[in-house]
């Protein structure tokens, strides 16, 4: 499973980096705002972190415009994504960014149907929202499994990327149902290495040392 860090904050970009964990970044609008400085400056700077894809989300709400916006941010660097709402202008543009081989992460997934069209429009990755699935009161690992189970079905290229990552259970049972990524934010990332046990080993042996 690919590791994909969800943040625009270069230095936690690049403390994930200093780990060796992440192969890609994803970024939304609300993550940017939060950021000073240029956007686009900022995206060009997060692209040069990283090597692997980096996703980064239309603005617009209609096809032509968001072509548009697509064209002018893969410009910024040759490892941009374009995110793409699941909507029906959203598939119209998916499909036509297929056609000119721009790579896209469909976004705002919520159901496994959402998955299907995506993929059949040509999405290189499709997002379902696992916490926010749960915050509604839906089992979003549940809509995950289902949508693996569509995707084996009829061996659809797309990637599925594990996204609202809110804890290291959701983390671990997307690992269990072999999603290709998973993107979460650096809370999340850090807690995956913590355990009781390691931290008591570790000051087990420093006492037994202190004592030769």
């Amino acid at each position: 499973m690919k590791i994909f860090l969800d943040s625009a904050n270069l230095e936690q970009i690049r403390q994930a980096k200093a780990l060796g964990a992440i192969e890609g970044v994803t970024t939304n609008p609300s993550l940017l705002a939060r950021e000073k400085g240029d956007w686009k400056k900022i995206i060009r700077q997060i692209c040069k972190e990283i090597d692997g894809p980096v996703s980064v989300e239309v603005l617009a709400t209609e096809a032509p415009a968001m072509l548009a916006e697509a064209r002018d941010l893969v410009k910024i660097a040759p490892n941009i994504v374009v995110k793409v709402p699941v909507t029906l202008e959203g598939l119209r543009t998916i499909s036509e960014l297929r056609e000119r081989g721009i790579e896209t992460n469909a976004t705002l997934v919520f159901s496994p149907n959402q998955a299907l069209l995506a993929a059949k429009a040509g999405a290189t990755f499709v997002s379902p929202f696992v916490g926010r699935l749960d915050d509604i009161g839906q089992d979003g690992m549940q809509v995950i499994q289902d949508i693996m189970t569509v995707f084996r079905n009829y061996d659809l290229a797309t990637q599925v990327l594990a996204a609202s990552i809110r804890h290291t259970n959701h983390f671990f049972q997307a690992a269990i149902l072999g999603v290709d990524a998973a993107t979460i934010p650096l809370s999340v990332l850090l807690d995956l290495v913590k355990h009781p046990l390691t931290d008591i080993g570790l000051a087990k042996f420093s006492e037994d040392w202190a004592k030769r």
